[in-house]
């Protein structure tokens, strides 16, 4: 285990170095002036020597590169300031360091992505094993006609229905909003119930579906019959040995859910007014801020390949057929 996880992290560093070198080269190439785009359409050519200076746009670009690699890891001086580490540059709009503008957009998006994970997984495997275990029944029809509706709607589609019922028309909720945990628990947990509810119910019809896939394929293994031919307690059976088996194609999509949605989810802090990672990175390659989208980019990335490593660590601790080396 220990030689797997120094592997993939060796691995990881090589693969973010490629990705920062990659992003760098392919925004740093384009014939644009950035210091004309940090200024403005009408700045004067000495305002815009000064930004160049500051922003160390008159380098080579070699050494732009270099300064942004070791940044990362060491920090990084501009002429305003010193930018601790991890360095990500300095947004070319708010003038802002980028990693100060993502980690405070990052706490909404951590709590929407969570809380609506707990939800829809809750309610999404629960109804699945129960469909499962009533196979053939009228339970498991009706379980499996709802996910098939509810798995067709579309954030952008259900969020503002409900929001037109429960905000707009009866007034019932308020508008969704943040407000951190550590400040108003419950102001945190009102602001962001419609958006989980809306984000649950299009999870949990997923979810549902594949756990009860999963779960008949399992019961059909060969393993599981020799558990019951065996005389075991068909409730043992199914939680010991068929829903330990189901978890392995569930943990996947899980970790790729989770990593899109900590990366930013666009679509749902667009549906509900939400300033996130997702509307940063959108409003930052909307206005051409370069170094706030490759921060953002590179972030998403670093998320995506440390859940792939938990992911993989997991599935030895699931079914212990598998096995890291």
């Amino acid at each position: 285990m220990l030689q797997f996880l120094i592997r993939r992290l060796i691995g990881a560093v090589v693969i973010m170095f490629l990705i920062g070198a990659f992003t760098f080269f392919l925004f740093y190439t384009i014939p644009q002036d950035f210091a004309q785009l940090s200024c403005g359409k009408n700045c004067s050519p000495e305002n815009i020597a000064v930004i160049r200076e500051n922003l160390g746009l008159d380098k080579p670009i070699t050494t732009q590169f270099w300064d942004f690699m070791s940044g990362i890891v060491v920090g990084r001086d501009f002429a305003v300031g010193h930018c601790s580490a991890p360095c990500l540059g300095m947004s070319f709009q708010s003038g802002d360091f980028v990693w100060d503008s993502i980690t405070d957009s990052f706490p909404l998006t951590l709590s929407l992505t969570l809380g609506g994970l707990v939800i829809f997984l809750v309610l999404g495997l629960g109804s699945g094993l129960l469909a499962a275990w009533k196979r053939g029944t009228a339970v498991d029809k009706a379980v499996s006609g709802a996910s098939m509706v509810l798995s067709s709607f579309q954030i952008y589609f259900l969020g503002p229905i409900v929001l037109g019922i429960f905000v707009y028309s009866t007034g019932w909720m308020e508008s969704p909003k943040y407000v951190p945990f550590t400040e108003d628990p419950a102001g945190w947990f009102m602001g962001l119930l419609i958006p989980w509810a809306v984000m649950a119910t299009i999870f949990t019809a997923q979810y549902t579906r594949m756990a009860r896939s999963t779960m008949i394929e399992q019961l059909s293994e060969e393993h599981v019959r020799t558990a019951r031919a065996k005389g075991m307690k068909q409730r043992y059976v199914f939680f010991r040995y068929a829903w330990r088996g189901s978890l392995i194609p569930i943990v996947t999509i899980i970790g790729m859910d989770l990593s899109a949605l900590l990366s930013g989810a666009v679509v749902t802090e667009f549906t509900f007014d939400l300033a996130g990672i997702g509307r940063l990175a959108v409003e930052s390659s909307v206005g051409k801020d370069i170094p706030l989208t490759m921060g953002v980019m590179l972030f998403g990335a670093f998320f995506i390949l440390m859940l792939n490593i938990i992911v993989d660590i997991a599935y030895a601790y699931i079914d212990p057929r598998v096995r890291l080396s």
